[in-house]
């Protein structure tokens, strides 16, 4: 968060926006019911349900305590939750760690909808790693509002569009470990790239990223739609194309530089690909 940030949340101690969108922001846009910032000991334990509303609150020094569907959880700074306001709800400062807190309640447009999809990837608190765009966002949204400039609403709906955007982009343990995964597997596609006329096995790959033969295999294909093995038959291949249109060697060698040991297995695998004989194919494409 930045200075200028820190600045605005304390000149809002005492402070909060509430609007009345116009027929044209209900209809249309996301819009904002009502946003500011909360520091205790100003508030106490705050319990809602039955709202027509959505809230985003973000924790912004301190400890808070949130309760939703029988759930209790301890909240700390760069902490944030979502929630739709139909559900019974409640939040509080720590009594040992006061908390500071910016919230939003808005509507609108497909409110419900990024709700829905948001508890599909995780639950209702998400830690964003760009804790200090929330802030901003935030902070736009009450200084807009004070304002009341003439595009105040379409100014708005942008920044609550942000902030959703922003809880939508939080990855669960589930998904960043799935991403290291990918990773890891891309890493191995690359190797196959730059080694394919080499004497490639499973058992070196899966020694050379330390994973095991088994799930190598089978994430593997899960994530590119192909074997390890046709991986490296079709990069032999692609390069015997290139062997065969722009040179003069002979299928013999161009075979053994691809990494075929035999050049009658060269010669099967190419016909199988290409429904031609590596002869015909130098033909056809030379011609």
């Amino acid at each position: 968060m930045t200075q200028q940030d820190i600045i605005g949340l304390h000149d809002r101690q005492t402070r909060q926006i509430i609007s009345t969108p116009s027929p044209a922001a209900k209809k249309t846009f996301f819009y904002v019911q009502e946003a500011g910032y909360l520091a205790a000991p100003d508030f106490a334990a705050i319990d809602h349900s039955d709202l027509d509303s959505y809230l985003i609150v973000a924790v912004v020094s301190g400890t808070a305590i949130f309760n939703v569907g029988g759930d209790s959880f301890s909240l700390a700074k760069g902490d944030c939750f979502f929630i739709d306001c139909h559900t019974r709800h409640s939040y509080r400062s720590s009594d040992t760690d006061p908390c500071e807190l910016m919230w939003i309640h808005f509507n609108g447009a497909t409110s419900q909808q990024y709700y829905e999809y948001f508890l599909t990837q995780s639950r209702n608190i998400f830690r964003p790693p760009f804790f200090d765009k929330v802030i901003s966002a935030m902070n736009e949204i009450i200084e807009i509002n004070t304002q009341k400039a003439a595009n105040a609403e379409i100014q708005t709906s942008k920044r609550i569009m942000d902030l959703l955007t922003l809880a939508l982009s939080v990855q669960t343990q589930e998904e960043q470990y799935d991403s290291a995964l990918k990773q890891k597997l891309a890493a191995v596609n690359r190797f196959i790239e730059d080694h394919f006329c080499e004497d490639l096995s499973l058992e070196q790959l899966s020694a050379e990223f330390y994973i095991s033969k088994f799930y190598l295999t089978r994430e593997y294909k899960k994530i590119y739609g192909k074997t390890i093995f046709q991986h490296i038959i079709t990069a032999r291949i692609n390069y015997g194309k290139q062997l065969l249109r722009f040179s003069d060697k002979s299928v013999d060698e161009i075979a053994h530089l691809c990494g075929f040991n035999d050049q009658s297995y060269f010669a099967r695998q190419f016909k199988k690909s290409e429904n031609l004989t590596c002869f015909a194919y130098r033909k056809k494409w030379r011609e």
